[in-house]
């Protein structure tokens, strides 16, 4: 059966050669591109939190002022990416991809000359206006250009920043202060964002703008600030060691009640800021479900696996980057094959055996101690990391796969803002476990530090076992903490059962539901038509 095409009719984007599942120059110039920008966003996140200590002596302040300078980064995001599908549409992808690229460079400039804490968190916000909209605007960009056929193998190439901002942020953030300054974590930033910017004018290709897009104005006043004061009371756990504290249910109860008001909203309207009619699809609703339970379970232990090495092991920050390195050696092998399989074969046997992998690697964590073998440690992150390849972006090509092209822009918004909130609730809810572990363990980290034991130092004969007493005992908290994460993860697999069992495309019926559409590619083109 074959397939044929009008003399003089373009085909759709990302199918120029309908059928085909190669990747050609085209397609890879556009990858390149919003790489470069995913790249910049996601190690921006990670490389600020080794410069904490630095911002404490730089500007005399406090641990909990200075982490405003992480924390308005990851609220102005929030406030941001509700509002990237409908400028998406509106504006265009390119012309705000630009305007997306330009924010983050002026704001990485400014935060690189901030004379005071209040400069660096004011500058921060207008960084992370930038850095919202990057994620969602790529995750469009690329499905567009790839069509159903290829979507797989372009978004398994958008997950290598989200692999190298974890791993290679503290590290490059460690050796820039400590071999220039800490100006430079965000002057790094302006040469990368002005080859993106080029580049990006260039090669991408400009897309149809919708004009009479309303603009949902009530939406935007309920959600945005909404989820802001969310993730705000969320992220506020750890530091008050209580869901109780009234800096965690304040905003946190208000977040909740404008998000519940959004949605009340949003159901009655057509043009909503988030379309929640997309959960109408089916595919898209289990995907959403497994991501959310997967990013709250593994984001937070990411978060977990530095400090083991740090509190633990007695490493440095750059050897405990180092350290995690594998995980992603082993997510960059497993990516492209993931991307690959879920193009011929569907999400379904490609996710379920990525989480069961995860189970693996995250349970052999289960038994670490204060002498583990940094060989049985790595191995344990390559086996995850190989589970994480063939995981998270196929549980985000999944949920994309099935939309019509004008609802990209506005799935992918929704997909970032559930990332978002998950990988917030899981990095507190993570560190409030962690907190009471080592407290039912007898570990204090005042006593720990003043014994030494977590500066890598020499430590006195006369607190050796005290020492290794309260090494023994933070280890045995982090291993029983990492038996709950390998509970929550294994959970995952129970929404995983319902992904599609078959290759997904959307399905271009006027008001019909996105369906998994069977046959070959000539096939399924021929019934779209």
């Amino acid at each position: 059966m074959t397939s044929e095409i009008t003399p003089g009719t373009a085909a759709p984007p990302g199918d120029a050669a309908a059928g085909t599942t190669a990747l050609d120059a085209r397609l890879l110039k556009v990858a390149g591109v919003v790489v470069l920008g995913a790249i910049m966003a996601t190690l921006d996140m990670t490389i600020v939190n080794v410069a904490i200590p630095t911002f404490q002596d730089a500007f005399h302040a406090s641990y909990a002022n200075v982490a405003w300078a992480v924390t308005a980064y990851t609220l102005s995001l929030a406030t941001v990416i509700p509002l990237t599908g409908w400028a998406a549409d509106r504006f265009g992808t390119k012309r705000l991809y630009l305007t997306a690229l330009a924010l983050f460079v002026i704001g990485s400039v400014a935060c690189s000359t901030a004379w005071s804490l209040e400069a660096l968190i004011g500058f921060r916000v207008l960084q992370g206006l930038g850095g919202g909209m990057l994620m969602p605007l790529s995750m469009t960009i690329l499905t567009r250009a790839a069509g159903p056929h290829r979507i797989g193998r372009m978004m398994a190439l958008l997950g290598v920043p989200m692999l190298l901002g974890p791993i290679c942020g503290p590290i490059l953030g460690g050796w820039l202060i400590d071999s220039v300054s800490w100006h430079w974590i965000f002057l790094v930033n302006v040469p990368v964002g002005a080859l993106a910017i080029l580049a990006a004018f260039f090669v991408l290709p400009s897309d149809e703008t919708h004009p009479g897009e309303k603009f949902d104005f009530l939406g935007m006043l309920l959600l945005s600030p909404g989820l802001a004061l969310f993730l705000f009371g969320v992220s506020s756990i750890p530091d008050e060691g209580t869901v109780a504290a009234a800096r965690v249910l304040g905003p946190g109860i208000v977040g909740l009640v404008l998000m519940v008001l959004f949605v009340l909203h949003a159901l009655r309207k057509t043009n909503a800021l988030i379309d929640l009619s997309l959960f109408k699809d089916r595919n898209l609703t289990v995907s959403v479900i497994t991501l959310i339970l997967f990013v709250i379970a593994f984001m937070g232990t990411m978060m977990l696996l530095p400090s083991y090495f740090m509190q633990v092991r007695g490493e440095s920050t750059l050897m405990a980057g180092l350290l995690v390195a594998p995980q992603g050696l082993g997510a960059m092998m497993s990516m492209p094959i993931g991307g690959k399989l879920i193009d011929k074969i569907g999400p379904k046997f490609v996710v379920l055996p990525g989480i069961s992998l995860i189970v693996v690697g995250l349970g052999l964590f289960t038994q670490v101690g204060t002498d583990t073998s940094l060989w049985y440690t790595s191995g344990s992150l390559f086996i995850m990391g190989i589970g994480m390849g063939f995981t998270m972006m196929p549980l985000m090509t999944s949920a994309l796969a099935t939309l019509t092209e004008h609802k990209v822009a506005r799935g992918s918004t929704l997909m970032n803002i559930v990332q978002q909130t998950g990988a917030s609730i899981g990095a507190a809810t993570m560190s409030v476990i962690l907190t009471n572990q080592m407290t039912s363990h007898g570990v204090d980290a005042a006593a720990m530090q003043s014994a030494g034991a977590t500066g890598g130092g020499p430590v006195p004969a006369d607190m050796a076992a005290k020492i290794q007493e309260l090494l023994t005992g933070a280890a045995d908290a982090f291993s029983d903490t990492f038996v709950v994460s390998v509970v929550i993860v294994a959970c995952t697999l129970i929404p995983a059962l319902f992904l599609s069992r078959q290759k997904v495309a959307p399905s271009e019926q006027a008001g019909a539901a996105p369906s998994a559409v069977a046959g070959t590619d000539d096939e399924r083109e021929l019934i779209a038509k």
